[in-house]
């Protein structure tokens, strides 16, 4: 009798595939991502993975531990790829920012007032006092053109209509804005208020068939508006200080005029 002799076999070792189908996920989801520029960040991080993985996983392949051969090649390229996207992204999200910041700044530099010691004399014939703010007749200029002028303070005899506070005297001040710019002017925004005397006590607007209507529409390039305002100050009071409010994209700017 005979018997057939047979040697066992060693168990063949499970294929390691996982890390080249890690890459291919990362990979894919890098380059995508990447193609959002402010996605910039994710695409470095996980193109940057699936690179090593993908690399590695070939390493595996070589060596006959894995078989995804094109998996793991597939999923390295699009980690590279990612790794580009997200250089590009960067590059496109740094430039976006830096040109936004620039566009404040130059907002920001037409809403600000020139400097004015730098403008013609007002009617007043002197410059303003950069301490005390601007003395009647001398123009505020902005950046984008624009310019405001507040005329000296007059008496004004306000109409019976008028609600007025006792023992008070009103003055009136006419208040010029010339749009010298490229775009209209929305002069319904403009604002005006005043305070009287070396304490700053608050002077009321006067309001009558007169005055008081204040700037309405809009200011068209090269055109000028000129509205007559009135103010109630304390009768004792020496000094009248008005302030303009052109609007939310431009400073207010300050008049010292003399009254009483």
């Amino acid at each position: 009798m005979s018997y057939d002799t047979q040697i066992p076999q060693a168990p063949q070792a499970a294929l390691r595939n996982g890390l080249g189908t890690a890459a291919l996920i990362l990979g894919i989801i890098g380059t995508v991502s990447g193609l959002i520029p402010f996605f910039f960040w994710l695409a470095g991080i996980l193109g940057l993975i699936a690179l090593i993985l993908g690399l590695v996983g070939r390493g595996r392949v070589k060596r006959g531990e894995a078989n995804n051969k094109g998996v793991t090649t597939t999923g390295a390229v699009l980690g590279l790829a990612a790794l580009i996207l997200s250089v590009v992204g960067a590059v496109i999200t740094f430039n976006a920012v830096s040109d936004a910041v620039d566009e404040i700044d130059k907002t920001l530099q037409e809403a600000a007032p020139q400097d004015p010691s730098s403008t013609a004399k007002g009617d007043a014939g002197g410059k303003a006092d950069a301490t005390k703010g601007l003395v009647a007749g001398a123009p505020s200029v902005y950046k984008d053109k624009l310019k405001v002028t507040v005329s000296e303070a007059k008496p004004y005899t306000p109409s019976d209509a008028a609600d007025r506070t006792a023992g008070t005297k009103a003055y009136q001040v006419t208040v010029v804005i010339e749009n010298g710019g490229k775009k209209e002017f929305d002069a319904a925004l403009v604002t005006l208020s005043a305070r009287a005397g070396q304490d700053g006590v608050a002077a009321e607007q006067v309001f009558d068939d007169k005055v008081g209507t204040g700037f309405t529409g809009t200011i068209l390039p090269g055109k000028k508006s000129t509205v007559v305002y009135a103010f109630d100050a304390p009768a004792a009071a020496k000094t009248l200080t008005v302030e303009v409010s052109p609007g939310l994209e431009h400073n207010a700017a300050q008049w010292e005029l003399k009254i009483g």
